[in-house]
């Protein structure tokens, strides 16, 4: 097969546009997307972190209020630019047109809080505006309030925003006092455009320094935090591999040993019985099925990314084969299924296999000698698991052998996994029960 391949023809003209063109494109692409796409957009000014070093050693009131500071500042810096822009007229704080004044000059201010971008554009309009109010004052294009307040708006909104939109901002406001001195600045013997644009440029360099610190320090915590959970999954990785190697060194040994020693008891007698071949194979078999499921484990445990095991995993269709190896073991042990039998989700029927081999093998080692009853129950919301087991006999040639509890609390993690409830307990004759119910909701009916 001719593999073919189609090239797309350049568009016209785009080979004949130099990388000055492309870079000024780039650049009124970046300034429309940052100054002209919804410039009134609603994006209220978030609470204050509070998981600074300073703040964590301050009561926890202190630290709510501490959450709204910057809100604090910025109506506070309002308010100001109100007082200026009231008092700094023809006739400071006089008439209406003082009062009119300071409101315009604040209200760009108290826009950063909720619509940052459009609180520049706001600014902007709003000086000329003050300025024509305050007809005889002798500042142009800034009257003293619209100054304080138009470089408060720059510096909030470059915190808000970032340094690009923090340099567009700068030259847009130096664009409009060239055009203002230009065109209508005739009246005016002073201009303060210089200064403003001195003191933004300084204003707006500081916050974007912070910015850059600011990112970099976030770049270097993110690092440390991914170094930190690979040192955790390698801390990790090597606990559960020399748990591995502990087991394998203690567990198998002993029962490898365990199934040599079964399989070569027989032949020690000469002409042995028929039930101790019987045991004696019995306990080889359980010897060999535990090291099995051990290796497996094993292999779990040592490996970095668990996956399910290709081995098929035990349903309550292989109960009949466990009750057999019980009954061999010497537990009298009897079936009881209820309900219509169907197929179950893996994790349920795994789970009721455990649970009962779990709770048999607790008779075997709680109650040699007493007889256990199993129980299954289809119901409609799920399967039903009661395991209960008779007193121990009275003389008995086989004592109890005492466990920690590990295995009643392996299975209610088990039951807990799958949402569950299960008790467990002595009975009123001495005996001890296990009852389990595992839900099975429409879904997982639908999986299996």
């Amino acid at each position: 097969m001719t593999e073919t391949t189609h090239q797309q023809s350049p568009r016209a003209g785009d080979g004949d546009r130099s990388p000055e063109y492309r870079l000024a494109q780039n650049a009124l692409k970046g300034l429309r997307q940052d100054l002209f796409h919804d410039p009134f957009a609603y994006r209220p000014l978030g609470p204050r972190p509070t998981t600074g070093p300073i703040l964590r050693l301050v009561p926890a009131r202190t630290r709510t209020a501490a959450e709204r500071l910057p809100h604090a500042v910025v109506g506070a810096i309002a308010l100001l630019t109100l007082l200026i822009g009231a008092v700094s007229g023809s006739e400071p704080g006089g008439d209406a047109r003082a009062l009119l004044s300071g409101l315009l000059c604040a209200l760009p201010v108290a826009a950063t809080l909720t619509r940052p971008i459009g609180a520049f554009w706001l600014s902007i309009a709003v000086s000329p505006v003050t300025a024509l109010l305050n007809g005889g004052g002798h500042d142009w294009p800034w009257m003293p309030g619209a100054f304080v307040s138009h470089l408060t708006v720059l510096v909030v909104v470059a915190l808000r925003t970032r340094p690009r939109t923090a340099v567009w901002m700068w030259v847009v406001t130096a664009a409009y006092a060239v055009l203002a001195d230009v065109f209508m600045g005739g009246s005016y013997y002073y201009t303060n455009g210089g200064p403003m644009l001195v003191t933004s440029a300084f204003a707006l360099l500081v916050v974007c320094l912070w910015h850059v610190r600011h990112t970099a320090r976030q770049e270097v915590t993110a690092q440390q935090t991914v170094t930190e959970q690979e040192r955790s999954r390698r801390t990790l990785l090597e606990e559960r591999t020399t748990i591995a190697r502990e087991l394998h060194d203690v567990v198998a040994h002993h029962m490898s040993v365990v199934a040599i020693q079964a399989e070569a008891a027989p032949y020690r007698v000469e002409n042995p019985p028929e039930e101790l071949e019987r045991a004696f194979a019995t306990i080889r078999e359980n010897a060999v099925a535990a090291l099995t499921e051990l290796r497996r484990i094993l292999g779990v445990v040592r490996a970095e990314d668990y996956e399910a095991p290709d081995a098929p995993q035990p349903t309550l269709a292989d109960l009949d084969a466990l009750l057999v190896n019980v009954r061999d073991a010497g537990l009298t042990v009897e079936k009881a299924v209820t309900g219509a039998v169907r197929e179950l989700p893996q994790g349920v029927e795994l789970s009721a296999y455990r649970i009962v081999q779990e709770a048999l093998s607790n008779s075997l080692r709680h109650a040699p000698g007493a007889s256990a009853r199993v129980e299954i129950g289809y119901v409609l919301g799920g399967l039903g698991v009661r395991v209960v087991n008779g007193p121990m006999p009275e003389p008995s040639l086989v004592k109890p052998s005492p466990g920690a509890g590990h295995g009643i609390t392996g299975m209610r993690e088990r039951v807990a996994m799958l949402g569950g409830e299960m008790t467990a307990g002595p009975t009123e004759d001495g005996g001890y029960e296990v009852a389990v119910f595992l839900p099975v909701t429409a879904a997982d009916k639908g999986d299996a």
